[in-house]
C-alpha cells in the first residue's frame, strides 16, 4: 500500500497539475465501493466548474479544496494512484519503481479535465481505495480520526515520549496505527524499527525515555528522507532495511549482512533483524 512518502507524491503531481485551475469536465466509474457514499453523478456535480484552491494531504489521504464545498477526498488504498498524460507513474514500494501507462489508464475510477489542457485520473485496480465528498474535511472521518502526521506535525520530543509510553501494545501495532501516526505503514513501522534497533513486539509502554526519542528521531528522518527523494526508492540509502525486506525470503540479509527473519505481528508481516533488534 502506498505509504506517507508514496501518497505525498501524489500530492504534488496533483498540486502541480490542478492548483488554481478550473475543473471543466468530470468523468467517473461507475463504482459504489470506491466513491464511497457519493454516487458518480453527486461527485460530478460537486466538481465540474470548480476551481482547485489547494491539494491538501493527511497521513494517507489527500483532498482537494475547491472555491465551493463539498471537497473531493482521495484514498488511493492498496493498488491506487494519481496519473497524468505522458509521465511514469510511481508504483508500490515492492513493485518496479516506475511505469509508462496508456492514456487514459485502465482502472480509472474519476478522470479530472482542467480548463489549461491538463488532466488528472485516479486508478484503483483493486478497488481498495476510496474517493469522498467532504463538507468539513478536517472535522470529519477520516480526517478527523487521524492522529499526527509525521511530515507535517510531529510532536514535540517530551509529548511523543509521552504518547508512546501510554500504548499498552507492541511497538509494531502502535506504528501502524492511523490513530497514533497517520501515514505509517509496513515498510515504514519495519525501517523505524531496525533504525531505532528495538524489537517490534516489545511492548511500548516499556519503552525507556531514551528508546522513545529514538523511535521519533528514526520516524523523522526516514519520513523525510523519503518525502525528499518523491519515494523513489533507488534513492533510498543503501543501508535501510527496505531494500532487502520484501518476499519473506528465508535468505535475507542486510546491506551490513545481518539476518533478516519475518514474522507476523498486527496481522501484518513484519521484517526485522534480530542481530540488530533483540534485547540484549
Amino acid at each position: 500500500m502506498p505509504e506517507l512518502p508514496e501518497v505525498e507524491r501524489g500530492r504534488k503531481l496533483a498540486e502541480r497539475v490542478a492548483l488554481g485551475r478550473v475543473i471543466s469536465k468530470v468523468r467517473c466509474a461507475k463504482d459504489e465501493i470506491v466513491f464511497d457514499g457519493a454516487t458518480p453523478a453527486k461527485m460530478r456535480r460537486a466538481l465540474a466548474d470548480r476551481k482547485v484552491i489547494a491539494v491538501r494531504r493527511r497521513g494517507k489521504q489527500i483532498w482537494f479544496e475547491l472555491d465551493k464545498r463539498p471537497w473531493p477526498l482521495f484514498h488511493f488504498g492498496m493498488t491506487g494512484g494519481f496519473f497524468v498524460p505522458g509521465e511514469s507513474a510511481l508504483r508500490l514500494s515492492s513493485s518496479p519503481q516506475e511505469e509508462k501507462t496508456e492514456w487514459p489508464p485502465r482502472f480509472a475510477k474519476i478522470h479530472l479535465y482542467l480548463d489549461d489542457g491538463g488532466e488528472l485520473v485516479m486508478t484503483n485496480k483493486r478497488r481498495l481505495g476510496r474517493i469522498r465528498l467532504r463538507k468539513d474535511t478536517d472535522n470529519e472521518p477520516p480526517i478527523s480520526e487521524l492522529g499526527f502526521d509525521p511530515l507535517l506535525d510531529l510532536p514535540t520530543p517530551a509529548r511523543f515520549v509521552e504518547m508512546i509510553r501510554k500504548r499498552r501494545v507492541v511497538l509494531k501495532s502502535v506504528l501502524l496505527d492511523q490513530s497514533f501516526a497517520a501515514g505509517v505503514g509496513n515498510w515504514i513501522a519495519d525501517e523505524v524499527l531496525y533504525q531505532a534497533k528495538l524489537d517490534p513486539r516489545k511492548r511500548a509502554n516499556t519503552l525507556s525515555v531514551q528508546e522513545a526519542r529514538r523511535v521519533r528521531s528514526c520516524l523523522k528522518r526516514i519520513i523525510e528522507k523519503a518525502v525528499s527523494v518523491d519515494a523513489d526508492k533507488k534513492r533510498f540509502p543503501r543501508t535501510w532495511l527496505f531494500h532487502h525486506r520484501w518476499g519473506k525470503n528465508s535468505e535475507a540479509k542486510t546491506a551490513r549482512g545481518e539476518r533478516i527473519e519475518h514474522i507476523t505481528l498486527a496481522g501484518r508481516t513484519t521484517a526485522w533483524v534480530p542481530e540488530v533488534q533483540r534485547p540484549r
